[in-house]
């Protein structure tokens, strides 16, 4: 049984009741001061803000809300069409997501990714975005919404507000479209460029600085770019100091490192980016590889300098070793080579050297070797150019050489040296102080070669010749001697055999004639020949008296009356002495040459007439076109030995049936005699050598046998040598021209003798279109006034 509560029990909770009620109400009352509050301040508000409840009814929205859409409050607040403001089709707000309590993927999902967490308010989220649908080109909204809480943390709705961003993100917009822009620009700007801060640490660079030096901006965004040389940091360091201190710099050049170690020349102007003082700088610094063009400036001052020195070097070896030390300066190498191919030997050898010490230069040239051996052996062998990067690791370097040379080759470069389609040598540098070995420099090395393989090769043929020219000048002092002794030494033994012969045709006059005379004629013909000899050597010589003419001169003068005497009693003949003084005027005294006033054809005509007796045992028919010239100044003696040989020579060499011609015509100013004669002619080989001296136009077959002026009688060949001498020593000029007989091609073929005895030719017509010779020589007028 329940216990009734007494009066004061009831009085009492009656009291409770009253402060509960009383609390309430002064919580109600603060509630609705509060969402009265609320409403005041999203009324208030400027940003455009709605509110809702836990069933996602609006139940505040301001005037800067209603303007988004031009939707009223009044249509707005009770309902839940909070999304027609921003959508054409129903789906959840921000708002009614954080009601909803939804997980942040979830919100991410709507918004493609754009919201994010407020850092500010615990469960609040933010966004941004575009929306189409509000003004009339659509609006962008910087939104966020926060949940609504009881006392007791439950969510009882969401308040979020929207601020309109549309023209910051038309800014952003062009902002982002402006650097898109200019990066595009700077993207294809045709050089290195780079920018960075006061420390130095890279916010961008372009395509074409990765191109030349190998890093991407990737890589070295926010860092340092490590290209400057170890040389070069403590001024670089100084340089950068100074740059954002006074912000004045004038272009230079420099040199900078690429990513994989290469040394480049660089040309480099600067700029600064913003310029105001209130902004921190920025460096936009642009880079010109300038590497080729200083490579090729080298190379032209070389290529100059080669050239114009070259004529300056006609000893082999100072060109070479210039050329050596060209080598060396321009490819900045420790040393530079010139090697030759002894082809001969089979042997290379350094005959350029350019080193840093010049022992090493010294050594170098006395080092030989194999052909087939080391580095340029290969280069010899294949005709390319190779570069050797490291020695240690190459199977062609040739390790002796070092050895030898007490040098360390570590890198190596070596391109052919070429002379028209042949490979003379090499051309060889060895440890490039900067870098290593590339395309440029066989293109460098290999133009040098291009320039100076000519002037080495005729350097080296120009050695050749004076060493030929040295031994051909013995050859031809000997020669002189020679001729000089066999003149002299020949004069008084023809003349002692010609005295015999004298004597002993008197002796012998008693005797028969067949017993003696065919031989006295044989040896009388033979001596004949030996003269002739000797009166040709005499006067290749250009008539030098014989050592014998002084000596009997000064006997026969001191001994004049005890030869008288002498010569009276034993001969009884006094003028023999006269006699014997003018034999040897006559056999060994010096000859006066003068020149004379000559009409060539009258004198042509004149010495045919002299010569006919003597080739009267010869069936050739000589024909003569004498027409009038000018007179010529020139010895009668040689005059009549070049004729005299010419014709001998012709009739000689043209069979019996067969025709000479002799011509004399005006030529210019002076007068051409030309013999030309339709005989066997001379081979080729042989026409080379017609006029060097003692060459026979036919075998000498057996002299005894032969007369002067038989067909093919042979003859010593120094007529023609005396004819070449006379022409230089008188001033006139003899040529020759030949075709030897088609029927008889080779020197060794023989002549019948006789065009009717030749199985060849069936009339004369047939030998005279088949080979001839013909000797021309032309005399310059006689001068009008100082003859001597």
């Amino acid at each position: 049984m329940v216990k009734k509560p007494n009066y004061e029990e009831l009085e009492q909770r009656v009291k409770d009741l009253e402060k509960k009620t009383a609390k309430r109400k002064r919580v109600e009352n603060a509630l609705r001061e509060s969402e009265k509050r609320l409403s005041q301040i999203v009324e208030g508000s400027l940003i455009p803000t709605f509110v809702i409840d836990s069933r996602h009814i609006i139940i505040h929205c301001n005037k800067a809300y209603e303007n988004l859409k031009g939707i009223s409050a009044k249509d707005m607040i009770g309902t839940q069409k909070q999304w027609t403001t921003f959508y054409s089709q129903p789906r959840p707000t921000m708002a009614d997501l954080i009601v909803d309590n939804v997980s942040e993927e979830e919100i991410a999902r709507y918004y493609d990714g754009k919201s994010r967490r407020s850092a500010l308010i615990e469960g609040a989220y933010v966004a941004e975005d575009f929306f189409p649908g509000l003004g009339e080109k659509g609006q962008w909204l910087f939104f966020g919404a926060a949940p609504l809480r009881d006392s007791e943390g439950r969510v009882t709705g969401a308040i979020e507000t929207l601020l309109h961003i549309t023209e910051r993100k038309t800014a952003e917009m062009g902002l982002r479209k402006s650097e898109k822009r200019y990066r595009t620009l700077l993207d294809f700007v045709p050089f290195p460029l780079v920018v960075f801060a006061k420390d130095g640490r890279v916010s961008y660079l372009n395509p074409e600085f990765t191109k030349v030096f190998g890093w991407t901006l990737e890589e070295l965004e926010g860092k340092i770019i490590p290209f400057i040389p170890p040389d070069l940091k403590q001024e670089f360091a100084e340089s950068l100091g100074r740059l954002f201190e006074e912000k004045v710099f004038e272009d230079h050049e420099t040199k900078r490192m690429t990513k994989d170690g290469r040394i480049l020349d660089v040309s480099i102007k600067v700029a600064f980016y913003p310029e105001s003082e209130d902004e921190e700088s920025e460096v936009i610094l642009i880079l010109r590889d300038i590497t080729q063009e200083k490579r090729m400036e080298a190379t032209s001052e070389a290529m100059l300098r080669i050239s114009l020195a070259l004529p300056q070097y006609p000893d082999l070896e100072d060109l070479l070793d210039y050329i050596s030390s060209e080598i060396k300066r321009v490819l900045n190498v420790d040393g530079a080579l010139v090697i030759l191919l002894d082809e001969e030997e089979k042997e290379l050898f350094f005959l350029g050297t350019a080193y840093e010490d010049r022992a090493t230069e010294k050594r170098a040239k006395e080092i030989r070797y194999p052909a087939d051996k080391g580095v340029s052996g290969k280069v010899i062998k294949t005709g390319e150019p190779i570069i050797v990067s490291d020695t240690s690791k190459d199977p062609n370097f040739y390790a002796v050489i070092d050895e030898q040379l007490g040098y360390e080759s570590r890198t190596m470069l070596d391109v052919p040296l070429r002379s028209g389609d042949r490979i003379i040598g090499v051309l060889s540098a060895t440890n490039k102080k900067e870098g290593p070995f590339d395309q440029t420099d066989i293109d460098l090395l290999s133009m040098i070669g291009g320039t100076v393989a000519l002037s080495i090769e005729n350097a080296r043929v120009s050695e050749e010749l004076k060493r030929s020219y040295q031994e051909v000048t013995s050859l031809n002092r000997a020669k002189d001697k020679a001729i000089q002794h066999l003149s002299h030494e020949l004069k008084t033994p023809i003349a002692v055999l010609f005295g015999s012969l004298n004597i002993f045709t008197r002796e012998w006059e008693t005797l028969p004639g067949e017993t003696w005379k065919p031989i006295m004629e044989m040896a009388r013909r033979n001596l004949d020949r030996i003269n002739e000899i000797q009166y040709e050597a005499e006067d290749i010589m250009e008539d030098k008296q014989a050592r014998a003419y002084g000596i009997l001169s000064l006997l026969l003068d001191q001994c004049t009356d005890e030869l008288a005497a002498l010569i009276a009693e034993e001969a009884g003949e006094a003028q023999i002495l006269e006699r014997v003084r003018k034999r040897i005027e006559e056999q060994f005294g010096p000859k006066k040459v003068v020149p004379e006033e000559v009409i060539l054809d009258q004198y042509v005509k004149t010495r045919l007439e002299d010569l006919k007796p003597l080739f009267s045992h010869r069936q050739v028919e000589i024909t003569s076109n004498l027409e009038p010239t000018p007179p010529i100044y020139v010895p009668l003696d040689p005059l009549r030995k070049v004729f005299d040989g010419l014709i001998k020579n012709a009739i000689e060499n043209t069979p019996d049936e067969g025709k000479i011609e002799v011509n004399v015509r005006k030529k210019g100013k002076g007068s051409e005699l030309v013999v030309h004669d339709y005989g066997v002619g001379i081979v080729e080989e042989d026409q080379k050598r017609i006029f060097e001296g003692f060459f026979a136009t036919q075998e000498t077959m057996d002299y005894s046998s032969k007369r002067p002026f038989d067909f093919n009688a042979g003859g010593k060949g120094a007529d023609l040598l005396r004819m070449k001498i006379f022409s230089e020593r008188y001033n006139f000029k003899i040529d020759m021209t030949s075709s030897r007989c088609r029927f008889i091609p080779r020197e060794g073929d023989a002549c019948a003798g006789r065009i009717s005895a030749c199985t060849f030719c069936t009339r004369k017509e047939d030998c005279y279109n088949s080979g001839g010779t013909t000797f021309s020589i032309y005399f310059p007028p006689a001068p009008k006034q100082g003859r001597s």
